[in-house]
């Protein structure tokens, strides 16, 4: 795969079920290298959760739809990632980063990441301020803080419980947390 085969465009609310497939089978699942079904149970997000992200005038989210042979789209998600501007603060937050299992691996969530960290520098960027970009990860994955680490992102020290409510899954660990990381981007 070269860099320009890797399309991603702006979601939709048509997008939605899609959407909420991808992140329940890359989270939810004992499919993949970032599951989490070990450690919470049950859905990872709902359709009215994802239509009110995408409502939100601060947040871009972007998806990787699968292709056929002719450039149009299946219907189906192959990567999301969302980038929510707190402009105030000079950062943004990613977040609902899921690659289909089945392309884990492959490189395809590095370059998704750059597109969501490049296009979140380059909205926000000024000439004397670093652009702050967030994240969250559950506390027992020390492999994915791994993989952030590579990428330049740090443990911030913030963290929060886990939440529980009907969107996110029932905890199946006692103690679960969600850490914060940090990169500044230039």
């Amino acid at each position: 795969m070269s860099r320009s085969d890797l399309f991603l465009r702006q979601a939709t609310a048509e997008d939605a079920e899609a959407i909420v497939e991808l992140l329940n089978l890359t989270f939810r699942s004992d499919v993949g290298w970032t599951n989490e079904s070990s450690l919470v149970g049950g859905i990872r997000t709902t359709v009215a959760e994802i239509k009110s992200i995408l409502a939100d005038p601060n947040n871009y989210f972007f998806v990787y739809p699968e292709l056929k042979a002719e450039n149009e789209e299946t219907g189906k998600i192959l990567a999301s990632i969302s980038v929510t501007f707190k402009r105030e603060s000079n950062s943004a937050y990613i977040g609902l980063f899921a690659v289909d299992p089945s392309l884990q691996g492959q490189g395809i969530g590095h370059r998704v990441l750059e597109a969501a960290e490049t296009f979140a520098t380059r909205h926000l960027g000024t000439d004397s301020d670093k652009v702050r970009l967030t994240m969250s990860i559950l506390s027992q994955r020390p492999d994915l803080q791994a993989y952030y680490e590579r990428r330049g992102y740090q443990l911030s020290g913030n963290s929060q419980p886990f939440p529980v409510d009907s969107n996110n899954g029932e905890p199946k660990v006692a103690d679960l947390r969600l850490l914060e990381m940090v990169k500044l981007a230039e």
